[in-house]
């Protein structure tokens, strides 16, 4: 043992240990800086974008049928208006078809003078003319002249036009225009306009049928079919008869004035009905811009056709030469 009681052992053996202790914190400390050097100076590493995973096979399915291609629809072009020289043209050629489909258009109220056609006139108002037909020939047989008429009594007089509808109003119509005639043109039908429209219950309709049928005077009958058709057809769009009077004796030269309200007339009793039109059966659909407002099946519009167009008797009992129906039964008597 040395100096204070420790051997020189044991104080090598120290020596040792602090020296193992050094080397070990010095080469700590070499491999730290080496390690932190290395880290550095070295460059990352590129890695390449990984590749997705390929997609698993889908189903086998069956092939897709081939779709047509489809061209893109064309807007249509709005219409142009007709204009008024094309709407006079078709006007004109509906007149001409007409006057070929109703070669024999005619008045349908039953008269031998003027006297009988003015009083059947006002008598058809708010009624049909087969209807004033079967009732007229009693009338007439009893009070054939305006005098006889003027002095009758008016009880028997409406009891006479009863069925015709309105009969005290009509009775007071055709006494008064009776008297009138009595006494204003000895006992005659005016064959004027201005003197005829001053009669009691005659207005312009009425006398254009007189002036037009009794004395060969042109004239356009606006009666509710006429003013139907021409609206229908885009002749006017005017709804006062005496306007729609004035627009349509502008289209069609004055010696057509008469023939063309019969033919319009003819074809809005017989085809071209208020209710239900019989398009389908119609010879002017060509020409008509309404076609379609009724019905457009053939056979379901030869149906509703009227009078000599359908087979049926027509509303003249006795009708004039070349007509080619059958006239209209007497009153009482079967319509079939």
């Amino acid at each position: 043992m040395g100096e204070h009681g420790v051997s020189k052992r044991a104080k090598a053996s120290n020596r040792t240990d602090v020296g193992s202790k050094a080397t070990s914190k010095a080469t700590s400390r070499t491999t730290s800086k080496a390690i932190s050097k290395a880290t550095k100076s070295a460059k990352p590493a590129k890695v390449a974008p990984a590749e997705p995973a390929p997609a698993e096979p889908a189903p086998a399915k069956a092939a897709p049928a081939k779709i047509a291609k489809v061209a893109p629809a064309k807007v249509a072009k709005p219409a142009k208006p007709e204009s008024r020289l094309a709407m006079v043209r078709r006007a004109r050629k509906i007149n001409r078809e007409l006057a070929e489909v109703f070669p024999y258009a005619h008045p349908e109220l039953d008269f031998r003078n003027p006297f009988e056609l003015l009083v059947a006139t006002v008598l058809s108002a708010q009624t049909t003319d087969l209807r004033v037909n079967q009732t007229t020939p009693a009338l007439f047989a009893k009070y054939p002249t305006p005098e006889d008429l003027a002095a009758a009594v008016p009880e028997e007089v409406e009891e006479l036009i009863r069925p015709t509808g309105f009969f005290r109003a009509k009775t007071k119509s055709i006494m008064g225009l009776a008297a009138a005639l009595r006494d204003d043109f000895g006992g005659e039908v005016p064959g004027r306009l201005e003197d005829l429209v001053k009669l009691p219950g005659v207005g312009r309709k009425t006398a254009f049928v007189v002036l037009g049928n009794a004395y060969g005077v042109p004239g356009i009958t606006v009666d509710t079919h006429f003013m139907r058709l021409v609206r229908r057809w885009k002749w006017t769009e005017q709804e006062d008869p005496v306007k729609i009077e004035a627009e349509i004796a502008e289209i069609f030269p004055k010696s057509e004035w008469t023939m063309l309200s019969h033919r319009v007339i003819f074809h809005g009793r017989r085809i071209c009905h208020a209710r239900k039109p019989a398009c389908g059966a119609c010879p002017i659909t060509h020409l008509c811009p309404s076609y379609g407002e009724g019905e457009t099946d053939p056979e379901k519009a030869k149906k509703l056709l009227k009078y000599e167009m359908g087979g049926f008797p027509g509303q003249r009992l006795n009708p004039p030469p070349g007509y080619p129906g059958r006239p209209a039964p007497p009153l009482g008597a079967s319509d079939g």
